[in-house]
């Protein structure tokens, strides 16, 4: 089985975002990056598939060359070889646009994404590749099994789970539950030197969308403490100064 993971290099969790002076993009002064932790559920279920059933999987990011040491890592988990498209993403369509053009001759059997990134938290590559290249999607997949040619897939619905059976080729965007992130051992750390990182110019995408401004969301105010024996006073607040009633 052919795999191809899709991966995002995203701000680490803990890092404070600060935007630059223009207000249009992100300051990544002093940020540690890191893989996107949805993509790296998603690499992982890719590795403990091709592990059971034979097969490789591909890692493909697209950025600039301060990217490489994220995508060293995915190959220090365990990926076969790396692709980096080599340009700094600009949006979902940009994004989808470069994965289909390498992706539609390469034969994948599936091709994973997470869920989401989660700087932009947009949800869409997966569904664009879908279309792109003419593949069924199924998205926000918490199970993903093979069996020969066919995929079984599990995701939540409201009021319940559903199960869905679809013939590779797919498109899966992973969530939580789909497999458990591995940290690198050191022999993975050693062998990621040498796997192959293949660069590969991207190719030309209309701009249909430009960042206005960001702006951070307002400070939390000051909290309230209400004595439990002062229902009155307490719903005076909630009516005057909250509005919540």
């Amino acid at each position: 089985m052919k795999v191809l993971v899709c991966i995002s290099n995203v701000p680490d969790t803990t890092t404070k975002i600060n935007f630059n002076d223009d207000k249009t993009s992100f300051n990544a002064t002093g940020v540690q990056f890191i893989i996107n932790p949805y993509d790296e559920i998603a690499l992982t279920r890719a590795l403990e598939l091709t592990e059971a059933q034979g097969g490789s999987v591909t890692v493909i990011n697209i950025g600039d060359p301060s990217t490489d040491a994220t995508i060293r890592k995915a190959l220090a988990i365990g990926a076969t070889d790396a692709v980096r498209i080599n340009s700094v993403p600009r949006d979902a369509f940009f994004v989808a646009t470069q994965i289909a053009a390498y992706a539609k001759d390469q034969g994948f059997d599936l091709i994973l994404t997470g869920r989401e990134s989660i700087d932009y938290n947009g949800a869409q590559v997966a569904s664009l590749l879908g279309e792109m290249l003419d593949l069924p999607n199924i998205s926000i997949v918490k199970s993903l099994q093979v069996d020969g040619g066919t995929a079984t897939l599990e995701r939540e619905i409201e009021g319940g789970k559903e199960v869905i059976s679809c013939p590779l080729p797919l498109i899966a965007s992973a969530s939580e539950g789909m497999a458990e992130p591995r940290i690198p051992n050191m022999r993975g750390i050693m062998s990621a030197r040498t796997k192959p990182l293949t660069v590969v110019e991207p190719v030309e995408v209309p701009n249909l969308q430009n960042i206005i401004k960001f702006e951070k969301p307002e400070a939390r105010g000051q909290v309230k403490l209400v004595n439990a024996d002062e229902v009155n006073k307490l719903v005076d607040l909630l009516h005057s100064e909250a509005k919540a009633i």
